[in-house]
C-alpha cells in the first residue's frame, strides 16, 4: 500500500512532524480498513505536540474527514503549516490545526465537493442530495475555524476561491504567516487577494457587455452560455 502521509520524529525533542504531500488517499483509504487504522495508530503513537505540513491538491473528502476528526481528537497541540497548497479536501484537514500558519508563497483553496454519477433521474437526484450534505459537513469545519457565516462560506465554495496567505488570515482560514514575526502587526486590512472562477467569469461578461455593438443583434443574456462553450 502506498501511503500519502509520512511521520518524522525528532529524537532529541521527542516532537513529531506529519507530512501530507500529494493527493489525499490517491491509491488507498476507503475499502481498505488498514489505512485509517494504520494512520490512527501512528498518530496515537505519542502524546507530544505535533506539526502537520501540508502540500496537497486535495483528494478523497471522506478520508480527509476522518483525518480531520483524528487530529481534532488528538490530546496534544496540533500546528498546521501550509508550505505549498492546501486545496479542496486538504483545506479541510488544515482546519484541524489549533494554529494554522501559511508560507507567504502558499495558497489555500475551497470549492464545492464533486462526484461522478450514472443512472436515471432518481440516481442523479440522489447524487445531488449527497453532494449538498457533504458540502454542509465541510462548511461545519470552515465555520468552526473562521467564525464566518455559513452563507459567506457557501459563496466562497460556489466560486472556487483561491486565497493567498494574507487573504486566508484576513478571512480566518489561517492564523499567521510563516517566517514573518511581525505579520499580524503589519498586515493591512483587506490587503490580501482572492481569486475565484465566478469573479473572473463575471468580469469577462461585464467587459463583453460594454463592448458589444448593438447592430450585431447578439443578446447579452446569451453570453453566459457562449462563455461556457469557450471554457470547455
Amino acid at each position: 500500500m502506498k501511503k500519502f502521509w509520512n511521520w518524522v520524529k525528532n529524537e532529541t525533542s521527542e516532537t513529531r512532524t506529519l507530512y501530507l504531500d500529494g493527493a489525499i488517499a490517491e491509491e488507498s483509504w476507503l475499502g481498505d480498513e488498514i489505512s485509517p487504522k494504520q494512520f490512527k495508530s501512528e498518530l496515537m503513537n505519542g502524546k507530544d505536540d505535533i506539526t502537520v505540513w501540508i502540500n496537497s491538491p486535495g483528494g478523497d473528502v471522506f478520508a480527509a474527514s476522518q483525518i480531520y476528526n483524528m487530529l481534532m481528537d488528538y490530546k496534544g497541540k496540533v500546528t498546521v503549516k501550509i508550505d505549498g497548497i492546501a486545496a479542496s479536501a486538504a483545506s479541510v484537514i488544515a482546519m484541524a490545526g489549533g494554529e494554522i500558519l501559511m508560507s507567504p508563497v502558499s495558497m489555500l483553496m475551497v470549492h464545492n465537493p464533486m462526484t461522478g454519477a450514472f443512472g436515471d433521474t432518481e440516481e442523479m437526484n440522489k447524487a445531488i442530495d449527497l453532494l449538498n450534505e457533504v458540502k454542509e459537513c465541510i462548511i461545519n469545519a470552515y465555520e468552526l475555524k473562521t467564525g464566518l457565516s455559513r452563507s459567506k462560506i457557501s459563496n466562497l465554495m460556489d466560486a472556487e476561491s483561491w486565497m493567498n496567505a494574507k487573504k486566508a488570515v484576513e478571512l480566518g482560514f489561517a492564523d499567521g504567516i510563516l517566517f514573518d514575526s511581525n505579520a499580524e502587526d503589519t498586515l493591512p486590512e483587506n490587503d490580501g487577494l482572492i481569486f475565484s472562477n465566478a469573479a473572473v467569469t463575471k468580469s469577462v461578461l461585464n467587459k463583453l457587455q460594454c463592448k458589444q455593438p448593438v447592430k450585431t443583434g447578439l443578446q447579452i443574456e446569451n453570453l453566459d452560455k457562449r462563455l461556457e462553450l469557450l471554457k470547455y
